[in-house]
């Protein structure tokens, strides 16, 4: 990967607008290889290493924090941004921006305070709860114990998406009685081996597989709660969705950029075309009105959504428990329909990017059918059926049950 994008200095002031003109600039960088490292699936140490020097991680830390205060749709914008040039790498910044919007809304403890220095000075976090072989999905084995004054942490966990990058590791347990309980550790402790097996057909280098934890010390201070069903738990269970969705949304425009590129420097007018070049010809530039529109709408719908989670975030600042939780069922259901509608969308642009050139445009050196593995590989993360059912039953029937779990809404 190219080395001209400039970091700022680590003693410059961390602002809104300085965030997402690096991560623009980033962007641009990380695009000049993205096909070449897909195909060869190069995971992208370096694009992280670049993230943390610009300290993109702190883009939601409130200014009284010592962050630059950025919103909620400022935070999805940078994630589209950078989707763009690569949709792997927003989608491995999933668990850290759920760890900082819980820093960035819950009051400041000691331990927290620590944590928060540490995602301003850039560090990044990461983590899995998700484990595979148990009888059901979200059953977990992983086990706590006591050894004295410490613990030791035993288990295998799986969707560690973006945790070979981070620096922190969040993984959720059980301890000795069986009762659920999380740790954050640091990701260089002895016993922890970050297990490259992801083999998925789209959204590669996520590093989305295994981590083996054996026998770990967990020292008492690195113990957690587990908060899923809490008012914050849920908002950042939505927030989690609507960062996929934007890590979409960033593929969806690469496609556009390909497509045009495509057409511009490679393709050729069709068969029966009286053009002379392919972007002149009719039928080309139908569909690329056509492809373009469609990212438009996936894109307007995405910041909407964001728009929503922003005024839920607004109304944890007023403690208004019932503003708070009418706020909450609202966010959860503009996001669950985003993710409906947006997913149709996307899929549909990254196909027709197709229809811009003949059988040329199939060829493994352009690697465009990366954006549609990328896209379905994202939405198959949650069930979309699941949601659109859950909506209906609202709308129908008042119903909230699935909309207050905190975990897919």
């Amino acid at each position: 990967m190219p080395h001209s994008a400039r970091v700022p200095d680590s003693t410059e002031a961390l602002t809104r607008d300085g965030l997402l003109a690096q991560a623009r600039t980033l962007s641009d960088t990380f695009a000049k290889d993205a096909a070449r490292s897909e195909l060869e699936r190069e995971l992208p140490f370096e694009a992280f290493r670049l993230i943390k020097e610009a300290r993109l991680g702190t883009l939601r830390i409130p200014k009284a924090k010592g962050g630059p205060g950025g919103s909620i749709a400022d935070y999805i914008e940078l994630l589209m941004i950078l989707g763009e040039a690569d949709s792997n790498i927003p989608h491995a910044l999933r668990s850290h921006f759920n760890f900082t919007e819980g820093l960035a809304l819950g009051p400041t403890v000691l331990e927290d305070r620590r944590h928060l220095d540490h995602v301003l000075e850039g560090k990044l976090f990461a983590g899995a709860s998700t484990e595979q072989g148990t009888k059901r999905p979200g059953e977990i084995t992983t086990v706590l114990s006591r050894e004295g004054d410490h613990y030791r942490l035993n288990g295998r966990k799986w969707y560690a998406t973006g945790t070979a990058f981070a620096d922190f590791g969040s993984f959720s347990a059980v301890d000795e009685q069986g009762d659920p309980i999380g740790v954050l550790i640091p990701l260089d402790r002895k016993g922890i081996t970050i297990l490259d097996d992801w083999d998925g057909m789209g959204q590669r280098m996520t590093a989305s597989g295994g981590v083996l934890l054996e026998n770990v010390e967990v020292l008492a201070h690195e113990v957690t709660g587990r908060k899923l069903s809490s008012q914050i738990g849920r908002h950042c269970g939505a927030l989690r969705q609507l960062h996929l969705a934007a890590s979409a949304a960033g593929a969806v425009q690469g496609a556009v950029k390909d497509g045009i590129d495509y057409v511009l420097n490679h393709a050729r007018t069709t068969l029966h075309s009286t053009a002379e070049t392919a972007n002149d010809d009719p039928f080309v530039q139908k569909m690329l009105g056509e492809i373009t529109s469609g990212a438009f709408a996936v894109q307007t719908l995405i910041r909407e959504a964001a728009r929503a989670l922003d005024r839920t975030a607004e109304t944890f600042a007023m403690g208004d428990e019932e503003a708070i939780e009418t706020a909450l069922i609202s966010a959860s259901l503009i996001t669950a329909q985003t993710q409906i509608i947006t997913s149709q969308l996307a899929l549909s642009v990254a196909t027709n990017i197709f229809e811009l050139g003949g059988g040329s445009a199939t060829s493994r050196r352009f690697n465009l059918d990366r954006h549609w593995r990328n896209i379905r590989t994202v939405y198959n993360h949650n069930p979309l059926l699941h949601k659109a059912r859950v909506v209906g039953d609202y709308y129908l029937n008042g119903t909230t049950t699935h909309l207050k779990e905190g975990r897919v809404f």
